[in-house]
């Protein structure tokens, strides 16, 4: 059995069973791809596909049994490899980083550019998505760390440490009826068309559940993943945009109105996450200083051997007061809010 068989077998399941999807992943052919996969049944005396014709419907119960101990043992190959450039002292990595367009856009900059100054040798993967791709990205080790918001059962195997709180904005154009109201309900926002996130208004997410316990049906007409495209589609006066509050800035937004409507949401949580299993090399350490104010290693470490599976719990701890985030600016202070002590 061969690293590089393991390396093949995953790249067909991640790829959805197609081969010749993950011979291009790999960057070589497809007969030699379907060549190794075939010498690795033979000599596990396995069949690790389901087959019909020519293509690959699906795993085996072996199958599915051997790719969970394959992703395991690439794992730890990579950790390995992890830990003798750490021992060595090289000063070179990339840093993999799945998150949002939000956070991507509005909070990181300036966070990744202190790192950056710290870590002129590492240099940073910066990938955006929806939370399922944010997920996948991390557990098939695309991405070493998640930045997200919310929780959800797509990341209850990962550690997660909270970063910081913040609220919702209603975003309209300066002549819109709502800025007239004093006080803005759910029912109110209920008359216009909506312009928010991917998913925002799934069956279960919070903003489903707020219209759902007021007994307001909202009218979605437009969902984008990423805020600029929301703004825009509001400035078209074509709805009432719900977006995160640091999306606002009042200096290039000038022509929008963000109208507070925190007592109708839920205040919600982002956070960073990575597999327990992920060996930490120091500049990573250093990044998840950067991130959560307040940690250590050695609490970090402490928090990893604790999880079970996840560090779900400490979602409801807390860490210092966010609104004093190092990295973030005073634009923040007025949506973000709470405190954690971890």
């Amino acid at each position: 059995m061969k690293l590089q068989q393991l390396r093949y077998l995953i790249a067909i399941v991640d790829a959805g069973m197609n081969i010749t999807a993950a011979s291009q992943v790999l960057f070589t052919s497809q007969p030699g791809v379907s060549k190794q996969v075939k010498m690795l049944e033979e000599e596990l005396s396995l069949s690790l596909f389901l087959r019909k014709g020519k293509s690959l419907e699906g795993l085996t119960e072996a199958g599915e049994e051997v790719v969970r101990r394959a992703r395991k043992i690439l794992t730890e190959v990579d950790n390995i490899r992890s830990m003798s450039q750490e021992m060595s002292g090289q000063q070179q990595g990339n840093l993999k980083v799945a998150t949002t367009h939000t956070q991507a856009r509005y909070v990181l900059p300036d966070l990744l550019e202190a790192f950056q100054r710290q870590f002129p040798g590492i240099s940073v993967n910066l990938q955006q998505g929806t939370s399922d791709q944010i997920s996948r990205l991390v557990q098939e080790q695309e991405a070493d760390f998640a930045i997200a918001s919310g929780r959800s059962e797509l990341f209850d195997d990962l550690v997660t440490l909270p970063i910081y709180h913040w609220e919702r904005t209603v975003l309209v154009k300066p002549d819109h009826p709502l800025t007239q109201l004093q006080r803005i309900s759910l029912d109110d926002l209920a008359r216009y068309p909506i312009i928010s996130y991917t998913h925002s208004f799934d069956a279960g997410s919070d903003q489903q559940l707020a219209f759902a316990k007021a007994n307001c049906k909202p009218k979605v007409v437009f969902t984008a993943e990423d805020p600029d495209v929301i703004k825009a589609y509001v400035r078209k006066e074509m709805g009432i945009g719900i977006v995160a509050c640091m999306a606002y800035e009042q200096d290039r937004d000038s022509d929008l109105v963000a109208l507070d409507v925190t007592r109708l949401f839920p205040s919600c949580t982002t956070w960073i996450g990575f597999r327990r299993d992920r060996f930490l090399r120091d500049y990573m350490y250093a990044f998840l200083q950067l991130m959560v104010p307040g940690i250590d290693r050695k609490r970090i470490d402490d928090i990893i051997a604790n999880a079970d599976g996840g560090a779900g719990p400490v979602l409801g701890q807390s860490l210092g007061a966010l609104n004093q985030h190092p990295g973030l600016s005073n634009r923040y202070s007025s949506c973000c809010n709470g405190t954690f002590n971890l």
